[in-house]
């Protein structure tokens, strides 16, 4: 599944998180699966089964209206930095 991995730098920019009602981000999984080298419903499973983890930062002081969201699965990692729109700002 090597070839679903997405170049981090296409999605710089790109919308891929709703806010939700309570403030919190509701993630696309066509978007973020890439980047771990899965496919969406490989991602959503996996997330299910608690294979993939999800790691969320508020940012404060002169990151404020920024967040940080780290997702993991087995060996593999991405960390999106967002602004509060859920656009991301930098993926590492």
């Amino acid at each position: 599944m090597a070839g679903l991995r997405k170049h981090p730098i296409d999605i710089i920019g790109t919308k891929v998180a709703e806010v939700d009602a309570a403030g919190d981000f509701v993630f696309d999984a066509v978007v973020v699966a890439p980047l771990l080298g899965l496919a969406p419903e490989v991602f959503m499973e996996d997330l299910r089964r608690g294979i993939v983890f999800q790691m969320f930062e508020r940012g404060t002081g002169g990151d404020l209206g920024k967040s940080r969201v780290t997702f993991r699965h087995r060996a593999r990692q991405a960390v999106l930095t967002m602004d509060h729109h859920g656009r991301v700002l930098d993926v590492a």
